[in-house]
C-alpha cells in the first residue's frame, strides 16, 4: 500500500474502496468505491438518508468505518495510528451549519485554527485571513460578528476558515441547504471559483444546476450504494438505472 510519502498526483488524491459504515444495526454505507483525482470536482447526489453526508464525514475521519479503505494522498484514514490533525490539515470541511464562534469576529474565526492549532505566526495568519476574506468577497466584514452576517455570508466565512488551513482537498456537506435562495448563489460562486483555481472538491449537494456546471464527475447514491455515476454531460441525459431516473425526474 502507498505510504503518505509515496503518493504522486497521477494517483487518486482520495481513493475509497468497498467502504461499509453502520450506526448500530443500521448499515448506512454498503460497499462504496470511488476515486477523486487532484483538481477534480466530484458531486455526490441522492435522496436524503442515502449515505452521502456519512461518506464525506468518513473521508475526514469524523466517522470511522467498519470495513474497506479510504486513502487520502496515500494515507489510510482508517489506520488507528492516524494523526487526525495531520489529516484535517489536508482535508478541509464545510458543513451545512456554519459552526462559527459567535463571540469572535469574521477575521478571528478565520484565524483561530492556524494560530491555536497549528501555532503559526499571528501576523502572517492575519494577512492570509484578510486575503481569504477578500477571496470570498466579504471585504469590509472582517470585524463583523456572525450574528451581524447573513447565512450566506456566514457560510463564506466558514469556507475562508477552512481554506486558512491550506487544505489539499475541500469537502462540502450540503453547504447551501440551510440558506435562503438568494444567498445560495453567492456561496456557489465562491465554490465555483475554488474549483476553477484547481482545488480538489467533493460536494454533497442538491443543487443540480450547479453540479451540472462544475462537476467533473457525479455519483448518485441510494440506500448506501453508488447506483450510477458519470460525467455531467451524460449523467443527466443518459441515466440508465430506474432509481436515478426517478430521482432526477423529481428534482430537475
Amino acid at each position: 500500500m502507498a505510504t503518505a510519502t509515496g503518493w504522486t498526483p497521477d494517483q487518486p488524491m482520495v481513493s475509497i474502496r468497498d467502504v461499509h459504515k453502520s450506526f448500530g444495526e443500521l448499515e448506512v454505507l454498503k460497499g462504496v468505491t470511488l476515486d477523486v483525482m487532484k483538481g477534480e470536482v466530484v458531486c455526490i447526489i441522492g435522496p436524503s438518508g442515502s449515505g452521502k453526508s456519512t461518506l464525506i464525514r468518513c473521508i475526514n475521519a469524523l466517522n470511522d468505518i467498519q470495513k474497506g479503505s479510504i486513502l487520502v494522498e496515500g494515507q489510510e484514514v482508517n489506520d488507528p495510528k492516524l494523526n487526525k490533525l495531520e489529516l484535517r490539515k489536508k482535508v478541509g470541511m464545510v458543513f451545512q451549519q456554519y459552526n462559527l464562534f459567535p463571540h469572535k469576529t469574521a477575521l478571528q474565526n478565520v484565524m483561530m485554527a492556524p494560530v491555536h492549532v497549528l501555532g503559526q505566526d499571528k501576523a502572517e495568519v492575519e494577512a492570509r485571513a484578510r486575503t481569504l476574506i477578500r477571496k470570498v468577497r466579504l471585504e469590509g466584514k472582517e470585524d463583523s460578528y456572525p450574528g451581524e452576517l447573513s447565512g450566506g455570508q456566514q457560510q463564506r466565512v466558514a469556507i475562508a476558515r477552512s481554506l486558512a488551513m491550506n487544505p489539499d482537498v475541500m469537502l462540502f456537506d450540503e453547504v447551501t441547504a440551510a440558506l435562503d435562495p438568494e444567498t445560495v448563489k453567492e456561496v456557489l460562486v465562491t465554490i465555483r471559483e475554488l474549483a476553477e483555481e484547481g482545488m480538489t472538491c467533493i460536494l454533497v449537494t442538491h443543487e443540480m444546476g450547479f453540479a451540472r456546471e462544475v462537476a467533473n464527475h457525479i455519483y448518485f447514491t441510494d440506500r448506501g450504494i453508488i447506483v450510477e455515476h458519470g460525467p455531467p454531460e451524460t449523467f443527466f441525459t443518459e441515466a440508465s438505472d430506474p432509481r436515478t431516473k426517478e430521482f432526477l425526474s423529481q428534482i430537475l
